[in-house]
């Protein structure tokens, strides 16, 4: 199976496009930058969503909905947000078609049905939702107001990617309203170190979290925190972002609130989200030349069986398969996923390759003699080892191989990571190792004209200033002037 998958050494752009389609995570759409998730590609996001979904409960968030058009007037109201997504709209602007009179069979838009008012499908969801707020919000006590939706968004992408970047997305977006600035601060502080903690502690992709310069800020923003990931083509990945938004929004949509001592004041905003690009993001930061390699936590499926079948011998095969249903039934009641292979037609060999293709944590293999000793075969995905357990010791050795695999997968991720950010202090040496890739830290003199520079000449983008890499005196990467910030630079996705 691995023989249909290009390797990353020859074209690593080429290698990930075959895993998503291969391993059926996805497949392209007819709509151009658009994407089919499959099945086995959706209960990876759901097994995502889910998690994700609880930690935002857990914070004290409730789950709502807003439309999916919004009216470009409303759109329009927050300048800078609106100026920032205006290449990416989508727009509607009729409701009916009708039949070609002169094409027999086809249908033209009815010009007769223009919209009064053209409806922009949403690249992102502040202006509706801060519109809803301006009747929800009167007084203190109506605060704070934490909502979260689950939804889909539209950004017409001109390059676009399985996962990475398409045209259409799932994501989550919070949009959250607070009576001071401290409490709007703090909880655009939570929700990064909600993001960091699911996407290091669950999906086990190290990160750097940090924050935006200002050229690199949410359109609309007063300040944008985020996580960043290093994959392996090189290249860092904006993993997620959350967002303070100070009263901007509260003053386009005119939201205000009573405060206790009588007065009135607008409230301070923030926003937040992650998406299916997380997807893109597990896939790039831990497969390789097998397959897919997914962490245990967010499987589809925790472990696969598969017994040795022979389409010449049903009694046998139902001995196995009885077999495994039986410790199928041990599994489920430690939460463990998994399924069985019953496919007789195909050899061992290439089963096994599929299930690596397909990125499941472990393998189970039985025959004929390991049910007489009773024992199992026992692959684990992340080493492509092998072990011979006892089945009276499978569930527990399942359930700690698991941990072991999840355990594994962040710290050979994070090691990639480690060694591939480089400190640098002089231009040369810069422009040499963004070429190779990876994270490079060195100064900046904190001007958008010397930002701007870097971006032509190595097209190296300031990922974040970090908050876990101390900010040092030095000379500026590129005007040689002294300055104190120190920096994330990285050719990006």
């Amino acid at each position: 199976m691995s023989d249909f998958i290009t390797k990353r050494s020859e074209d690593i752009n080429q290698w990930y496009t075959d895993l998503v389609l291969k391993g059926e995570l996805a497949d392209y759409s007819d709509v151009r930058g658009c994407m089919v998730i499959k099945p086995y590609g959706y209960a990876l996001w759901e097994n995502m969503r889910d998690v994700l979904d609880k930690m935002i409960k857990d914070t004290g968030h409730v789950n709502a909905y807003f439309p999916l058009f919004v009216p470009k007037s409303l759109f329009e109201a927050e300048e800078k947000n609106a100026e920032g997504f205006a290449k990416e709209c989508a727009v509607v602007t009729h409701y009916r078609l009708k039949n070609d009179p002169d094409n027999k069979g086809k249908l033209i838009v009815d010009p007769e049905a223009k919209l009064e008012e053209e409806l922009v499908v949403r690249p992102t969801s502040e202006a509706v939702i801060w519109n809803t707020y301006r009747n929800w919000i009167q007084s203190y006590r109506d605060l704070p107001l934490l909502i979260n939706q689950w939804a889909n968004v539209v950004r017409w992408e001109m390059r676009t990617k399985l996962f990475l970047r398409t045209a259409e997305f799932l994501w989550q977006e919070g949009h959250t309203a607070h009576a001071t600035k401290n409490e709007a601060i703090a909880e655009t502080e939570k929700m990064l170190d909600v993001y960091a903690d699911f996407v290091e502690n669950w999906l086990a992709i190290p990160l750097y979290k940090g924050k935006k310069t200002e050229s690199e800020r949410f359109a609309g923003a007063d300040e944008t925190l985020c996580i960043e990931a290093l994959l392996q083509d090189g290249k860092a990945l904006q993993a997620g972002t959350s967002h303070f938004l100070g009263q901007n929004f509260a003053k386009a949509f005119d939201v205000k609130f009573q405060t206790e001592s009588g007065s009135e004041e607008y409230v301070w905003a923030t926003s937040w989200g992650v998406s299916t690009r997380l997807i893109g993001a597990l896939i790039m930061t831990h497969s390789d030349d097998h397959g897919l390699m997914i962490p245990p936590k967010v499987a589809p499926f925790h472990v696969v069986f598969v017994p040795f079948l022979q389409s010449k011998n049903p009694e046998q095969n139902a001995i196995l398969l009885n077999k495994c249903e039986e410790i199928q039934a041990k599994l489920k009641e430690k939460g463990i996923r998994s399924k069985i292979d019953r496919d007789d037609t195909k050899r061992p060999g290439f089963k096994f390759a599929e299930h690596e293709l397909k990125g499941i944590p472990v393998r189970v293999v039985i025959g004929p003699r390991d049910l007489e000793n009773q024992v199992v075969e026992i692959a684990r995905r992340d080493t492509l080892t092998k072990e011979i357990v006892s089945q009276d010791q499978m569930e527990i050795y399942i359930e700690k191989l698991l941990e072991d695999i999840q355990s594994n997968m962040f710290e050979r991720a994070k090691t990639y990571r480690d060694e591939n950010t480089t400190r640098v202090s002089d231009w040369d040496t810069f422009k040499k190792q963004i070429e190779k890739g990876g994270f490079v830290i060195a100064n900046w003199d904190g001007s958008a004209e010397t930002e701007e520079k870097i971006k032509e000449e190595t097209k190296a983008t300031i990922r974040c200033i970090p908050f876990d890499i101390p900010q040092v005196e030095g000379k500026c990467i590129y005007s040689n002037k002294d300055c104190n910030h120190t920096v994330l630079f990285a050719r990006a996705h």
